[in-house]
């Protein structure tokens, strides 16, 4: 799908709510397929990514309705024969979180997906699955798993995905025995290890920090019900905060002052860069000021570095990103795609590894006569969409329905801020 966007003549301004956060929804669904009864699991946004994780816990463990913005997922209290493969489609935390819960089963499940989703590495859990002489068999058609986890001590490096330790986190509670985990430092993405924890406990089911790291997880526990309602996603709420802090005038509701998302770090970002905003509550409103490079480590928040990539260019001076390797391994090699496209409108940047250098040029962005790519990811797609809106680039863009992943009305949540989109 082809979109057009541009800034609408009247310029930037208004208000939009932040989306259902993404990151405690997959928790949620999973904590309350796993408990026994019905969960009332309020303000969803069903995207590709949720709904692949409603249906894979329908197939496993549960019941599931929706409605509007919510679901009624009622865990069966045991689990399902598995007679087919468990479709994630391009969710790397549905997959991750799945396997050890698949571990569960006593079945051999094997999961399949799409876009470059079997070629996203799992060796972490091909490690710990042959020291256990379980199966483990990965391929470009799927993902097949057989056996059940052990409890007791595992290690694993902390500068990985956190989805493989929150994976974990949801299967090793329910074994007979208590298990730990040891990460070897340094542990990255941190926020999002706690933020498994707290939705876990919500469940009824706890974890405790020994030191920095290393996390004591207590077997024979069991997840309880709960009715939960999912608080809006920073991650999301980082593309309008970056469009509010170069034009002003934009406000942003919905963001929980009291979060443990590793992404609310975008606020503390764009102070850093000198943006000008007020907070009250759950709202945020960004007045337009000049704004400057700085240096910013993503190695808690991944999921930022595209739209801060866009940042960078908007800003005066040098903009540093690091710690950002991982970004090679999502959707797309975000990295090169984001330079890519980027360069393809003037933007001066590169990269070395995980490291990547914006050079501030807004003068000198430009609407390039060709379509740009949007490399089949919500994130690109999305950043390409601030950097039309905030430098006031008309900008066509395809792979727009990449978006679907992430925050399926996105599109048309940015056009009260003064951002016109057109369909091709």
């Amino acid at each position: 799908m082809l979109v057009t966007i541009k800034q609408a003549p009247g310029g930037i301004g208004g208000t939009i709510t932040a989306p259902p956060s993404k990151s405690m929804a997959h928790r949620a669904v999973l904590c309350s397929a796993l408990a026994e009864g019905a969960s009332h699991i309020k303000n969803l946004e069903f995207s590709k990514d949720i709904s692949a994780t409603l249906s894979a816990a329908g197939q496993l463990c549960a019941k599931v309705r929706t409605g509007a913005d919510r679901a009624v997922v009622e865990g069966l209290g045991s689990f399902l024969p598995v007679s087919a493969p468990v479709d994630c489609c391009e969710s790397g935390s549905t997959l991750r979180f799945l396997i050890p819960i698949a571990s569960l089963t006593g079945q051999k499940v094997t999961f399949v997906g799409r876009g470059r989703l079997m070629e996203r590495p799992q060796t972490v859990y091909e490690k710990l699955y042959q020291e256990q002489s379980l199966r483990f068999e990965q391929s470009p058609a799927g993902l097949t798993v057989e056996g059940t986890l052990k409890s007791g001590e595992y290690e694993l490096a902390g500068n990985v995905s956190s989805q493989f330790i929150s994976g974990l986190l949801f299967a090793l509670p329910l074994l007979d025995g208590d298990s730990t985990l040891h990460l070897i430092p340094p542990v990255e993405s941190r926020s999002y290890i706690d933020m498994t924890r707290a939705v876990q406990a919500a469940f009824g089911v706890t974890s405790r920090w020994l030191d920095g790291n290393t996390l004591a997880l207590p077997g024979r526990q069991h997840y309880r019900p709960c009715d939960y309602d999912v608080e809006g996603d920073y991650s999301q709420a980082a593309f309008p905060a970056v469009l509010g802090a170069v034009c002003g005038g934009v406000t942003v509701t919905g963001l929980s002052p009291d979060t443990l998302q590793g992404d609310a770090v975008i606020l503390d970002i764009l102070r850093r860069c000198g943006a000008q905003f007020t907070r009250e509550g759950d709202t945020v409103t960004f007045a337009k000021a000049p704004l400057h490079g700085v240096d910013i480590d993503l190695a808690d928040c991944p999921d930022l570095g595209p739209v801060l990539m866009v940042l960078g260019l908007l800003c005066e001076g040098t903009t540093v990103i690091r710690n950002a390797k991982r970004l090679r391994l999502k959707e797309s090699d975000r990295i090169a795609a984001m330079e890519a496209e980027l360069r393809a409108c003037g933007g001066v940047l590169e990269s070395e590894g995980g490291t990547i250098t914006v050079h501030g040029c807004a003068e000198h962005l430009h609407a390039p006569e060709g379509i740009l790519h949007g490399h089949n990811d919500h994130r690109v797609v999305m950043s390409l969409a601030v950097l039309s809106a905030a430098a006031g680039l008309p900008l066509t863009v395809d792979d727009a329905e990449a978006i679907q992943k992430s925050w399926p009305n996105f599109f048309a949540a940015i056009r009260p801020l003064g951002v016109e989109v057109e369909y091709a």
